[in-house]
């Protein structure tokens, strides 16, 4: 689930010294599953361990994962890196904003990951997000714009230059292309 680098381990072995006995690293998800989630780590004395509760044997810790943030975790690394910098903790999470979806699951749940996971969090730079309206059964998948995208005048270069490629590409042979629901000028539905 949660790859912990050798040299995590012993930057986290070193921290724990000065703690209680028995306290150990817990790693979470902030408003998992959101375009707002955040990773994190933190102690977790021996009394704030629930019975739910994931542990991970580490070298001479455990790492206690909440179950409603586990499925976020799916995947994730932390890693402790040195260079001329500094030395500095690093999280990777990448299913954090979205529940990793298994390869065979229906398309309209692979889609939506690919939203939350990859297309939402490069528009949220910008304000924007996108929704998935529906597939329909011409292989279409119409979409919703919201926030800072609505009303854009890029948005056609968006959808067909960015989220129409990289849909065709991950979905190539299911997907035949994109559509947009969003009337931009008025902010209601063109597609219905």
């Amino acid at each position: 689930m949660i790859t912990i680098s050798e040299e995590a381990q012993a930057h986290f072995a070193k921290l724990l010294e000065k703690q209680e006995s028995g306290t150990n690293i817990r790693v979470f998800v902030v408003n998992p599953g959101t375009s707002s989630a955040e990773c994190g780590v933190s102690y977790c004395p021996p009394n704030a361990v629930e019975d739910t509760d994931l542990r991970f044997e580490l070298n001479g810790f455990d790492a206690v994962v909440d179950a409603e943030s586990a499925p976020y975790l799916e995947e994730a690394e932390i890693d402790y890196v040195t260079d001329q910098m500094g030395s500095q903790l690093t999280l990777k999470a990448p299913n954090a904003k979205a529940r990793k979806v298994a390869d065979d699951a229906p398309l309209v749940e692979r889609v939506n990951y690919m939203i939350e996971a990859e297309i939402n969090p490069q528009l949220a730079s910008h304000g924007g997000h996108i929704v998935l309206a529906e597939i329909t059964e011409e292989g279409y998948a119409v979409l919703q714009f919201g926030g800072g995208c609505n009303g854009c005048s890029m948005v056609d270069v968006t959808l067909k230059e960015g989220i129409e490629k990289q849909m065709l590409e991950e979905f190539a042979g299911e997907l035949k292309g994109v559509k947009d629901a969003t009337e931009h000028e008025a902010g209601s539905h063109s597609y219905y």
